[in-house]
């Protein structure tokens, strides 16, 4: 029998107001697993004002109380960490021992770091012309955030908004997918267990519709929006003039230069296009390869590819399981058609994978002497397909790299400590991570974007959800 869950709204679970739920469908096997609550407006309005209301009681605590909820919140999640793992597995799809547990994991870290950077978010004391003035600034919470995240990490995604939020004194109201709704709703038992205001978390699950919703609802202050380029841009049309942090799409490049060590380079590739079955924003979207080495590393990525094991995501064997849904499955279809079309040559894979409980089984893929005009090189596919692109020498590489709007992160694999700097130097993106994988991802590190992806994370955040408030003294009789 399907769950039927309920929905985390203003410090209470509650089915809602409204009149439709939507089936959680398990991308495993094809079973329906829960059926989730949709929110109604009425719902929306409720949490809109629950979280001002806590907004404004957190803006009086002091930095080191709102650490204090945090770190309670870390705690909270520590016993909670398996169950919400086999959750995500089992409505997202990625493999429970290899992936699932790590994410999850993770997920003090979100709370510990703000916890620690709230405490030395301090303000200036700045110079003025006048002699009987003082100046001084503050950081103050912007209000409350809707948060808009995607499917392919539930919980982390969400709690890259939370944690920060409420360590600065903000609400959060998480719009998470309807489709991967019930891991993030699991971990809000620690909400509740750590003692989060009524209000400053809500967690309504919903599709275009309750997200539009929030985007232009007038007690929204600010919004956070991570997923596709065309659904952040569809946001920030809406919005007006809120607050907004977004982070989209990537299509960020590995670069393999002809002094680059051609093994570990294809290791790290191979696994920046499996890992979550490659629907990460920073995974392998484009191998680029000088012509010099092009030979060694294609036969170094067949041979890499061998380690991926498709299959259960609970079997503690298996390294990658399904896609989560049937559009990113089409999208792979339509993506290899395009670029078999256009004489690319698919040397492993290329296609959904046979005998498997669902068809959203798709086998790892690479593709060699892929064109730069193919919609497998100018569009992020999503999926477990590593392209090959071949560049003539290193400023080719460069050029071929640049010709994207969506430039992420990147990689660049060289001996060379000069031609890593020269590269940085030139390469549009918000992070070039130089002898490993695009996936190299660390929850403190700055995470900016270029060519129009992201504006930004990293230690900053926290900035990001407060406003800067100048206070001036004149002081008199002197």
């Amino acid at each position: 029998m399907p769950e039927t869950l309920d929905i985390y709204l203003a410090g209470e679970w509650t089915s809602g107001t409204g009149d439709t739920h939507h089936e959680l469908i398990s991308p495993i096997d094809g079973s329906h697993i829960a059926d989730v609550p949709i929110a109604s407006p009425g719902d929306i309005d409720r949490a809109v004002t629950a979280a001002r209301a806590a907004t404004d009681e957190m803006r009086r605590w002091s930095a080191f109380e709102r650490a204090e909820l945090c770190l309670r919140i870390a705690e909270a999640i520590e016993p909670l960490i398996p169950e919400i793992a086999r959750i995500q597995t089992l409505e997202q799809g990625k493999p429970y021992h290899s992936e699932s547990l790590d994410d999850i994991a993770e997920a003090n870290e979100y709370f510990s770091n703000a916890a620690e950077d709230v405490k030395r978010l301090g303000g200036e004391v700045i110079p003025t012309s006048a002699r009987s003035k003082r100046m001084f600034t503050f950081r103050r919470p912007v209000g409350v955030w809707a948060a808009i995240t995607p499917w392919n990490f539930p919980v982390t995604i969400p709690l890259e908004y939370i944690g920060p939020g409420l360590a600065t004194g903000n609400a959060v109201i998480v719009k998470p997918p309807v489709h991967t709704p019930w891991a993030l709703l699991e971990l809000a038992k620690a909400f509740d267990a750590a003692g989060v205001p009524r209000g400053a978390v809500s967690i309504i699950p919903g599709g275009a519709e309750v997200g539009d919703a929030l985007v232009t609802h007038d007690g929204i202050d600010a919004i956070g929006f991570t997923g596709s380029s065309a659904t952040g841009r569809r946001i920030i049309s809406r919005m007006g003039i809120k607050r907004s942090i977004m982070e989209m799409s990537g299509n960020g490049p590995t670069i393999v230069t002809a002094d680059a060590d051609v093994e570990a380079a294809a290791v790290a590739a191979v696994y920046g296009a499996y890992y979550n079955a490659g629907q990460v924003c920073c995974a392998t979207e484009r191998v680029i390869v000088v012509d010099d080495v092009h030979d060694a590393f294609v036969e170094a990525a067949v041979a890499a590819s061998q380690v991926v094991n498709l299959g259960d995501p609970f079997d503690d064997a298996t390294t990658m399981g399904p896609l989560n849904n049937e559009a990113t499955a089409a999208k792979m279809d339509r993506h290899l058609a395009d670029a078999s079309e256009r004489g690319a040559e698919i040397l492993v894979g290329g296609g959904r994978a046979p005998g498997h409980p669902s068809d959203l089984y798709y086998d790892f893929t690479i593709v060699d002497r892929v064109p730069e005009a193919s919609s497998l090189s100018t569009e992020e596919s999503f999926g477990p397909v590593l392209p090959v692109i071949g560049a003539a020498d290193d400023a080719d590489a460069v050029a071929i790299a640049n010709r994207t709007r969506l430039g992420l992160q990147a990689a660049v694999f060289t001996r060379s400590l000069s031609k890593a700097f020269w590269y940085t130097d030139r390469i549009r993106a918000g992070t070039v991570v130089i002898n490993d994988s695009t996936d190299f991802w660390e929850t403190f590190q700055p995470f900016g974007g270029a060519a129009g992806t992201d504006t930004g994370w990293g230690r900053g955040r926290i900035e990001e959800f407060t406003d800067l408030q100048t206070m001036v003294i004149e002081l008199s009789g002197d």
